[in-house]
């Protein structure tokens, strides 16, 4: 038994360390697809965030240059039919995050699509004014310092992240690797050159700029004392053109129209060269993006004033704020001016600990911006109940299979040890009278008996051992067919008064030599269906057991009850005895089990009797069962199944 219970020990280690391998491996995958699972969604918002990036970059590429001035000329126009009409931009941004449009033109000087003059300003339109008017001061001061873009190498280098990159979810299907590639720009990559109408530049220049103009300008300034294109410096330093300066531009130009040999036509075409849009700081919550156009070898600066506050708080509240994401992630939106954060937004739920981090610097001209997504618990996937679930039934199963293999391995074990008493016992319960028998009558042969008196004596022993080895070889042969299943049942209807008679006779001798005093109880009884053999054989070997047990008993009594109850005939069969160990009580009727102790030690027996009458009241369709008295002794019942009675 020791070394079966090695074996199994060294089962159970063999059998753990390939299953702890298998479930540590499953639940690192299981995390790598948690983790591939949030980092797919994360881009998937990043590029949302993108596309709403890309789209006012496209948006903003495709707008006609005309239309940075408060009326221009729509494209596909008929020459003479389509007049000026006032420009989509000449209203105030529907965007609160969007200040205005404005052009900054080659002098410095400032041009707006939200007023046509100066005279023509609305009350809500002010402040913009002001404000824009301020931002282009700012710029021209820029621009003297050639500070005038967002240069690629001040956008914030991605931060190590935190983790493995699991490649278990869409790498499975997708080759991302190209998709992954950052992108440099979000629209135009490259210059492009357009062809606008002389009307159309005349909206952009506010002043022809052929030839003849530069003769009445060479004209007009020895006149002013003034120069017609002053330096941005200039313009910061003296704030606006003088206004009687302006107005004999104004006239000059207006005459010189009509002297001029090629006017400007609707018809005549130009080539204006158009760079794509770059964005410059004006101040920490100011950004300033623009295209440079060129026409004539003069550049114009057309775009729009973001205000970064308002702008990340947009992206946040639009892409992320209403997202399941937010409720395990964080969100945060930082801008870079000259490598040093000037503001930072934040949305979602508080990260304490980084288990994961995802970045992304967006493409120019939004270069400045960058996002990080960060998370300290990562929603657990749903496979982790069903993998749960299966190493719990796992080792459910494991663990009794185990002790099913150790229990009957210990069963047979058990069996085997019985049988060894039991064949010990036998022998020795042959042997006994089988000596007496000889004895006795080796006594008779030598006339040892000297009386016919004690002649009966010795003659009545003998009979009565061989009467005890004739039951005992009874009981095992009996045991031999009920295992091989060859035992047949004879049942007849009867009151039970033949079995009682018959051990009455048979016991009755051995009853009185012992000192038992045996009472039957039998009150109404039907005629019902019984073997009469195994009726007698059951009960002689219960009379036994309890006489065997309960002869130093102080009370010798043995009692026989017998009653119908429903659908079935309880017998029971009651003594004084020592009692069954309550340890004991279900196992005295299996195969050779007798009870460990000091009173079994010394009282001779097999081991068969109660595994016999179990059987042989198995066989007829009943139970069996021992329980102990309240006072001495115990009782066995019988009960008999009788439906038809």
């Amino acid at each position: 038994m020791k070394r079966l219970k090695i074996f199994i020990l060294i089962f159970c280690v063999t059998l753990s360390i390939p299953l702890v391998y298998l479930v540590l491996v499953t639940y690192q995958s299981l995390e790598q697809e948690e983790v591939a699972k949030l980092r797919y969604f994360a881009e998937a918002l990043f590029d949302e965030i993108e596309n709403e990036l890309s789209s006012i970059v496209l948006k903003e590429e495709n707008r006609a240059i005309d239309e940075y001035n408060y009326k221009f000329i729509p494209s596909g126009f008929v020459p003479g039919s389509t007049k000026a009409m006032p420009s989509p931009l000449s209203k105030l941004p529907e965007e609160d995050y969007m200040l205005g449009y404005l052009q900054n033109n080659p002098d410095g000087s400032f041009q707006t699509p939200l007023i046509e003059n100066e005279e023509s300003v609305t009350d809500d339109k002010v402040v913009v004014i002001a404000q824009l008017k301020d931002v282009n001061r700012i710029f021209n001061l820029k621009r003297l310092t050639g500070a005038d873009t967002v240069k690629e190498s001040q956008a914030k280098a991605p931060q190590k992240q935190e983790g493995k990159r699991a490649t278990g979810f869409a790498d499975k299907y997708l080759d991302l690797s190209k998709a992954q590639k950052p992108k440099a720009y979000l629209g135009s990559k490259e210059k492009r050159v357009e062809q606008i109408t002389a009307a159309q530049a005349q909206k952009i220049t506010r002043q022809d700029r052929d030839e003849n103009l530069e003769n009445k300008r060479k004209e007009i300034e020895p006149q002013t004392g003034r120069s017609f294109y002053r330096s941005a410096k200039d313009q910061v330093s003296e704030g606006s053109l003088n206004e009687a300066f302006e107005e004999k531009v104004k006239s000059n130009y207006e005459n010189e129209r009509e002297q001029v040999s090629e006017p400007l036509t609707v018809t005549k075409k130009y080539q204006v060269e158009v760079a794509p849009l770059q964005s410059i700081f004006i101040d920490k919550d100011q950004v300033f993006i623009f295209r440079r156009i060129m026409i004539n070898k003069e550049i114009y600066r057309q775009g729009f004033i973001i205000k970064i506050g308002s702008f990340l708080t947009h992206l946040a509240s639009s892409y992320f704020v209403k997202q399941p994401l937010a409720l395990y992630t964080n969100l945060s939106l930082e801008v870079q001016a000259e490598g040093v954060a000037t503001e930072i937004v934040r949305a979602g739920a508080a990260v304490k600990k980084l288990n994961l981090v995802l970045n992304r610097t967006f493409p120019s001209p939004f270069s400045f911006l960058s996002a990080t997504l960060t998370c300290d618990q990562i929603p657990k996937s749903e496979s982790r109940k069903t993998l749960q679930i299966i190493i719990a039934v796992l080792a459910l199963v494991v663990l009794m299979g185990l002790f099913a293999i150790y229990h009957s391995a210990r069963t047979v074990v058990d069996l085997s040890e019985r049988r060894s008493k039991f064949v010990s016992s036998v022998t020795h319960e042959l042997k006994t009278p089988l000596t007496n028998i000889r004895m006795y009558i080796e006594m008779l042969e030598q006339g040892i008996a000297r009386d016919q008196e004690r002649e009966q004596d010795y003659f009545q022993i003998l009979g009565s051992e061989s009467a005890r080895l004739s039951r005992l070889i009874n009981n095992v042969l009996e045991l031999s067919k009920l295992e091989k299943k060859q035992r047949h049942l004879h049942l007849k209807k009867g009151t039970f008064e033949d079995v009682i008679q018959e051990i009455e006779s048979v016991m009755q001798e051995k009853l009185r030599q012992e000192g038992f005093t045996f009472s039957v109880d039998i009150k109404d009884i039907h005629p019902f269906k019984y073997d009469k053999e195994v009726m007698i054989l059951i009960l002689i070997n219960l009379i036994e057991n309890s006489m065997k047990f309960g002869k130093d008993s102080p009370t010798r009594e043995i009692s026989l009850k017998i009653r119908h109850e429903k659908n079935s005939v309880n017998i029971n069969l009651a003594d004084t005895g020592p009692g069954i160990p309550r340890q004991a009580l279900k196992k005295i009727f299996d195969d050779f089990y007798r009870v460990e102790g000091a009173l079994t030690r010394t009282t001779a027996g097999t081991g068969i009797g109660l595994s016999l009458v179990k059987k042989f009241v198995t066989l007829l369709g009943g139970t069996v069962r021992a329980e102990n008295n309240t006072g001495p002794g115990c009782t066995i019942t019988i009960s008999l199944p009788q439906p038809h009675v």
